[in-house]
């Protein structure tokens, strides 16, 4: 009679203490950036904007008419994809480009009244939907959390580190 046996899964190494510490905040840290973006994403998309749109036309809304540089600094997408997404607000009516008066190669963009008044009306929801996504924590956890997690990501934005 022969018997079946199950094949053994490969031994791995577990990883040191301080690698899988890391390693659980990564998840976890993943795992709430996804729950909170669904969360606040359907405020944007009951107005057919995706959250770079949002992103650029936000930062219009609180900063006024900016480089599309520094737009693109802000809002974290490359320069071709920047124009692309201006170009689509513009064509909604949403935002236009403004030549630049000291520099005739630069751009800027800017809130058009249609883009302002969409913003005047849908941010204070956008904002509260953000506001329930983190009442999870408290007002001073809150700021913990973002001390905490500015030094990481500046921490992590540095030079790498040689293994």
């Amino acid at each position: 009679m022969t018997t079946m046996t199950t094949p053994q899964a490969p031994r791995r190494k577990s990883p040191d203490t301080a690698t899988a510490t890391a390693l659980k905040l990564f998840v976890v840290l993943s795992r709430a950036q996804r729950a909170i973006g669904e969360r606040v994403e359907a405020s944007l998309v009951a107005h057919d904007l995706t959250h770079a749109e949002f992103a650029i036309l936000e930062a219009l809304y609180h900063k006024g008419p900016l480089l599309l540089g520094d737009v693109q600094r802000k809002i974290l997408v490359s320069s071709g994809g920047i124009t692309f997404l201006v170009d689509k607000l513009a064509q909604r009516g949403l935002a236009e480009r403004q030549l630049c008066p000291s520099d005739r190669r630069a751009r800027y963009a800017a809130l058009t009244r249609k883009g302002e008044a969409l913003m005047a009306q849908i941010f204070p929801s956008h904002a509260e939907a953000i506001r329930e996504a983190m009442s999870g924590l408290t007002r001073t956890e809150q700021k913990q959390a973002t001390a905490l997690l500015k030094q990481l990501g500046l921490a992590a934005a540095g030079p790498a580190k040689k293994a």
